[in-house]
C-alpha cells in the first residue's frame, strides 16, 4: 500500500487523516468456525469512509456482519515517518463492542502525541470463542477464533502500518476490560510474538483462561440451545447467524448467568494460562502498564435498583458470588468493612466489596507476576471521579477511556466539570510517552517508579497525582487470603 493509495480514501478528522473500515481479514461468514485468512486484495477499490461492522452479537451495536475483520487508522500524515502505533482493543468482555465508540477516535490522540492510532473489530461471542474441538472434527481453533482475529490485524499492522507513517517496530496495544483481558492473552500466545513492543491494560486482566473441558461443556449447552446434537454440529457453519447469537443467552454452566465466551486453553494457540502460574516469558521485555479504577462496581451495580437504600441486614445478601467471584462469607465480608472502614456506608461496602475481590484482584495478580518475573509494570489507580448518567460519581469501570484517549468531550463521556481536561492531559500524556519509550514518566506526573513486591508502587491517578506504596493494602491482603479465580474458568 502506497502513501497515494492512503489518500485516495482518508478523509480529515481534527486535523488528522483517518481512513475507516480497511479490511484486514477475509469475510467470516463463509468460514464460520475457522481461522481467519487475509482478505482479497482490494487494490483500488474505494473503501466506504465508514466503520466497518461489528461483530454479531446481543448487544446493541448498530451495523453487525460476519464480514467483520476491519480497522480504522488516524494519523497526522501518510508521509515517511516512523510514528509511534498505538492499536485499541475494545472492551465488552469477549461479546460485545467494537472499535467504532465515539470514547475510542483515535484524532485527538494521533494529532496530540504525532502517533499513528489504530481501532480494531474481531468476532466476539460464540463466533469467535466456541469450543467445539472436542465434539467434531473440523473446529480445532474454534475456542481462540477472536484472539487470532487480533493477531491477524496486528501482522497486518506490521506489514502495512509504515505506508500511514507508523512504525511497525513501535506498537504499543491498549485496551480497557474485555480488551486488556484479550491484550494479556495475547502476551501469552506464540503467533502474536513479536507483534507488538508494549501493552497497557486498562481493567482488564486475564490471569487463567477458561479449560477445554468447562469450554466444551459451554459448547454443549449452546449446541442444546439450538436444538442440536454433537452429530449435527456441521449445521452450525450455515444457520442463521441470528439463531447463533441468540443461543448464547442460555444458562451457563458452570458460571450462572448467560454463556461465558472468552479465550481457552486449547493446546493450539494458547498453551498455557496467560498470567498463571507466572508470567508468560515470551512478554518477558515488554513493557507494560496495568491500571484499574477504584469503583470499578459502580459502573455495574451503582444503576441497579436492587442496591438502592442498602442496609447493614440488607447489605449480606447483595454480595453474592455472583458479584465478588469468590467464596468467601459476605457476613464476614461486612464485619471487616464494619471494623476497619468504620465511616464506610452500605452502599460504599458493596462497591469497594466487590471492587476489591472481583476486578482488582487480577490486577494485582498480574502486577505481582510480572514483578516476581524482574519485568514489573507501571501500575496506576484511577481516582478521579466522573459522573455516570443517573448522577453518581465515581472512579468507575469505564471511566478511565475518554481520559487516557483524551476524548473528555466525546459522547458517552462521564468525565466533566473544568478539571476534566487537566486529568486527561495527566493520562493520555502517560500513555503517549509510554508509546514512545516504554516509559509513562513526563513533566505532568511526580516521578513513577514500576510495581515491586517491597513497596508495590502505584501512581493515584487524580488531581493532583500522587504516588502511594500498596493503596488499599488492608483489602488486598483481607481478600488475597481467599483462592482467586479467574471467571469463566
Amino acid at each position: 500500500m502506497t502513501a497515494k493509495g492512503v489518500a485516495s480514501f482518508a478523509r480529515e478528522d481534527n486535523g488528522v487523516l483517518v481512513a475507516l473500515g480497511i479490511p484486514y481479514g477475509a469475510d467470516t461468514g463463509t468460514r464460520r468456525f475457522q481461522p481467519p485468512v487475509p482478505p482479497p486484495a482490494w487494490g483500488d477499490t474505494v473503501l466506504p469512509g465508514t466503520y466497518g461492522p461489528a461483530s454479531p452479537q446481543r448487544g446493541a451495536e448498530p451495523n453487525q456482519s460476519e464480514d467483520c475483520l476491519r480497522l480504522n487508522v488516524w494519523t497526522p500524515t501518510p508521509d515517511a515517518g516512523r510514528r509511534p502505533v498505538i492499536v485499541y482493543i475494545h472492551g465488552g468482555a469477549y461479546a460485545t463492542g467494537s472499535g467504532s465508540s465515539p470514547l475510542t477516535n483515535g484524532a485527538r490522540l494521533a494529532a496530540r502525541g504525532d502517533v499513528v492510532v489504530v481501532t480494531v473489530n474481531h468476532r466476539l461471542g460464540p463466533l469467535g470463542y466456541t469450543s467445539l474441538a472436542r465434539l467434531a472434527p473440523g473446529f480445532e481453533d474454534s475456542g481462540n477464533l477472536g484472539q487470532l482475529d487480533l493477531v491477524l490485524a496486528l501482522r497486518w499492522v506490521r506489514d502495512n502500518i509504515a505506508a500511514f507513517g507508523g512504525d511497525p517496530g513501535c506498537v504499543t496495544v491498549v485496551g480497557q476490560s474485555g480488551g486488556g483481558a484479550k491484550i494479556a492473552t495475547l502476551m501469552a500466545m506464540p503467533a502474536a510474538a513479536g507483534l507488538f513492543h508494549r501493552a497497557v491494560t486498562m481493567s482488564g486482566q486475564q490471569v487463567t483462561a477458561s479449560g477445554p473441558l468447562n469450554a466444551t461443556r459451554r459448547a454443549g449447552v449452546w449446541l442444546e440451545a439450538l436444538g442440536l446434537t454433537p452429530d449435527r454440529i456441521d449445521e452450525v457453519r450455515t444457520m442463521p447467524v441470528e439463531r447463533l447469537i441468540e443461543a448464547a443467552g442460555a444458562t451457563d454452566p458452570i458460571l450462572g448467568g448467560s454463556l461465558y465466551f472468552g479465550p481457552v486453553l486449547d493446546g493450539r494457540s494458547l498453551t498455557r494460562h496467560p498470567f498463571w502460574p507466572d508470567a508468560p516469558a515470551q512478554s518477558a521485555r515488554i513493557p507494560m502498564m496495568i491500571g484499574n479504577t477504584r469503583e470499578e462496581t459502580l459502573a455495574f451495580l451503582g444503576g441497579d435498583p436492587a442496591n438502592a437504600g442498602l442496609s447493614w441486614e440488607t447489605l449480606p445478601a447483595r454480595l453474592t458470588p455472583s458479584q465478588m467471584r469468590i467464596d468467601v462469607a459476605p457476613e464476614e465480608v461486612v464485619a471487616w468493612y464494619r471494623t476497619n472502614h468504620p465511616r464506610m456506608t452500605p452502599d460504599e461496602v458493596l462497591i469497594r466489596a466487590t471492587t476489591a475481590a472481583r476486578s482488582w484482584r487480577a490486577a494485582v495478580i498480574e502486577a505481582e507476576m510480572r514483578a516476581a518475573q524482574g519485568s514489573p509494570a507501571f501500575v496506576y489507580q484511577l481516582d478521579w471521579a466522573s459522573r455516570m448518567p443517573n448522577g453518581r460519581t465515581g472512579a468507575y469501570h469505564t471511566s478511565d477511556i475518554p481520559l487516557m484517549l483524551d476524548n473528555v468531550a466525546a459522547e458517552g463521556s462521564g468525565a466533566v466539570g473544568p478539571d476534566a481536561q487537566t486529568m486527561a492531559d495527566r493520562m493520555s500524556d502517560a500513555l503517549l510517552a509510554f508509546a514512545r519509550t516504554g516509559d509513562p514518566n513526563h513533566p505532568g506526573l511526580p516521578a513513577w517508579t514500576p510495581y515491586s513486591l517491597a513497596r508495590r508502587e502505584t501512581m493515584i491517578m487524580d488531581l493532583p497525582p500522587r504516588m502511594e506504596d500498596d493503596p488499599r493494602g488492608d483489602e488486598r491482603r483481607f481478600f488475597g487470603r481467599i483462592p482467586y479465580l479467574q471467571p469463566g474458568t
